[in-house]
This record gives structure tokens, sequence and C-alpha cells, in this order.
């Protein structure tokens, strides 16, 4: 789960780290009256979505009065803008952050992140900021230092100091340094979060400020962290991926149109390998999980079925924990209830399968049945075909 600038910005404010002023707004005049409120004589207006990149796509504007604050504020709410993150269809600027310009300087990158294969919080630091990470693992990879906290006791000073003292910083800016170091450590373990990006943390007149920071969260964790629920903005997520998710399913939206609703992630993976060999393109990754109950299925369907460019749905169950006899009957449920409209292919193998194909024999009789993972794939693209050419045939 992503949170905004701001939001990140106010975690990172209570562990001590120094940020320039600023404040938010909803509409161009109230923009205008936070820049009079911060003072100064320049101002930032930074669009507030979930992606990196804003200042490329022209989602950061320098001001140098309050009318151009306002026009500023003007331009951006209400524009969708699209970053290299976002994809094409660019994500919605409903606020706005009013921040006063800090002269840089020095910059440099932070980063924390939870690394999978160490099973350790991995600090990533670099003397040249204001570059997306892999720039710099590209361009200067001997700038960057690293710094790996070890879970049972967590990061320790002499670490911080490493840290700084391999940025290069001047002796006075040590101790500062290692305080936002410290501070953003704190940040990042006692909210559960899975990635803290500062970039740019810049030194300006011998201090250390905070002046771009990105931040998510495992989700698998912020059951015990309601503060930080309250800080989701589901208008900046996928709706496909958010009307699952409110619904307990794991889903990934994709580029595709031929809808995959399977339980397990590796025979998922499968699935889609498979449909990209069979010359389909996979719409979305869906795992059911373990207890595919009736309800469950058909909450399935209606997931995949929020995507308009769902043309086919593939359903491949390999039941251990399931039983095939309660996914076919929510198929049936799903047919009967939510109007599925489109092709449906479904494979079924594991517990419970001969009653399965029975029931979706006697009470499915439209719905494609395959015996493969290779037969459910290709029968999938087939039908996808079909259905295009019944459509350019009328």
């Amino acid at each position: 789960m992503d949170i905004h600038e701001y939001q990140a910005k106010e975690l990172l404010a209570k562990q001590g780290i120094r940020l320039p002023r600023g404040a938010l707004a909803y509409s161009p005049e109230q923009a205008a009256y936070r820049a009079s409120e911060i003072g100064g004589t320049a101002w930032v207006v930074k669009a507030q979505i979930h992606s990196g990149a804003r200042g490329k796509a022209g989602g950061i504007i320098l001001c140098r009065s309050e009318k151009e604050v306002e026009d500023a504020a003007d331009k951006l709410l209400g524009a969708r803008l699209v970053t290299h993150q976002t994809g094409e269809r660019g994500k919605l600027v409903s606020r706005l952050y009013i921040e006063e310009t800090v002269q840089i300087d020095r910059e440099i990158y932070l980063g924390f992140v939870l690394d999978r294969k160490e099973e350790r919080i991995m600090i990533v630091a670099s003397g040249s900021g204001g570059m997306e990470i892999e720039e710099i693992a590209e361009n200067e990879p001997d700038s960057i230092v690293r710094q790996v906290v070890d879970p049972g006791v967590g990061m320790l000073p002499f670490q911080a100091r490493e840290l700084a003292f391999g940025l290069g910083l001047d002796g006075a800016l040590i101790g500062k340094a290692c305080q936002a170091i410290m501070g953003s450590y704190r940040v990042f373990r006692d909210h559960d979060a899975a990635m803290l990006e500062i970039n740019p943390l810049v030194v300006s007149h011998d201090e250390i400020y905070a002046l771009d920071c990105k931040m998510s969260f495992d989700e698998n964790a912020v059951f015990r962290r309601p503060e930080i629920m309250e800080l989701r903005d589901k208008s900046q997520e996928d709706p496909r991926e958010t009307f699952a998710s409110d619904r307990g399913l794991s889903y990934v939206g994709l580029e595709g149109n031929i809808g995959c609703i399977i339980n397990g992630a590796g025979l998922a993976m499968a699935t889609l390998d498979m449909i990209k060999i069979a010359g389909g393109e996979p719409a979305n990754f869906l795992d059911i999980g373990g207890g595919a109950s009736p309800e469950r299925v058909a909450k399935s369907f209606r997931a995949v079925l929020q995507d308009r460019k769902v043309e086919v749905i593939l359903v491949n169950i390999f039941a251990g924990i399931n039983r095939c006899d309660w996914v076919a009957e929510g198929v049936v449920k799903a047919l009967e209830e939510v109007g599925v409209g489109v092709p449906l292919v479904v494979r079924l193998s594991g517990t419970k399968v001969e009653e399965g194909r029975a029931i979706l024999k006697e009470r499915a009789p439209s719905v494609i049945v395959a015996d493969t993972l290779k037969d459910a794939a290709e029968k999938a693209v087939a039908a996808r075909k079909g259905a295009e050419s019944t459509v350019a045939a009328q």
C-alpha cells in the first residue's frame, strides 16, 4: 500500500527529521492562501499522486508569486498525470502540496527496503541524489553505499555513521545525517514499511532536509496499523485491484483480455505463461487461495469482470485443500447471479474432480471444459478469437 508524499513527511517529522514548510491544498484559491501562510518569495506546487518521476511529467512546478501558485494549481488539479510508472491512463491529481523552496547545496539519495533474499532491512544511499536509483546504479555504481540491519538488534548508530562518512559529508554534518538516517529507520521499522525513499535528502546551509519522500507498506501487516490504513487513497489505486483486495482476493491487473481465476500463486504463474505460449494475453493474476467456497468463486468472477477488456474467462483449479465440486458450484452461482456474458473455460483437477465436472455438465452446459493446463489455455485463446470473429462479422 502506497501513501502520498505529504503523508510520509508527516511520519518523518514525528521522528525529528527536518522538512521544508508545506501545506496541503485542494483548490487553486486554497493553494494561493497556503503560499501566503508559508511566506517567502518562491514555492513549489507538487501534485500528490502515487508515482515517482512527477517532475519529468510536469507535476512539480516552481512558482515565484501567489498568482503563479494559483495558476499552477488550476493547471494540475483534475488533470491526469502520466509518468513511466502510472501507465497510459495516468493518475488523477486531486490534492496538491505547497512547499517553500530550499537552497540546495548538495543532493543525497537515501532508501530503505525489505530485502527478501537477505531477510533483512537494506539501507541504500548515494551522494548522487535527485536521480532514480536505477539511474544511479547504472551511471554511478561506485557512489552507492549499503548497510544491512540485523533484525535482532536493529540499526546501530555506528552503521548510520558509516553511511554518513561513505557519502563524503563534511564533519559538521555527520551528526545531523546520522539523526536523519536513524529517524528514517525508526519510521520504516515502526510502521511495517516495505519501502521508504527520500530522494533527494538535501544539504542546505549546514542543515539536512528531506525534500521528497515515497513510502509503501506491507499489505499483510497493515491490519495491525490502523493509523496507516487511514492514509489509504483508493482513488490512486487500480480500481480492479481495489475491488478485489476489499473482498480478500489476491489480484494484479495486467493488460490482456483473458481473465484468470486460479488457486495457488505457482499455478497462476504457470497459467499466465501457458496463455502467452498459446498466443493469448492474460488480463490479470488472481489467486482465490485455498478455501474456494462457492461464494468466494462468485466474488472472483465479479472481480475479473470489473475489467471491461476481458473477453474470455479461464478458471484453472488444482484441488488439494479445495474441492472441485465447490468450485463448480461457484461457477454455476456466478453464471446465475453475476451474468458472466463472455466465453468461460474451466479446467478442474484433484479432489472431487468427477463430481465437479458432473455439476458443470448438468447445470452449466455452456461452459467449455478442459482436461489439462495446455488444453485450457488453447481453448481460452480459441474462444477469444471466436468471440472476436463474431464481433467483426456483426
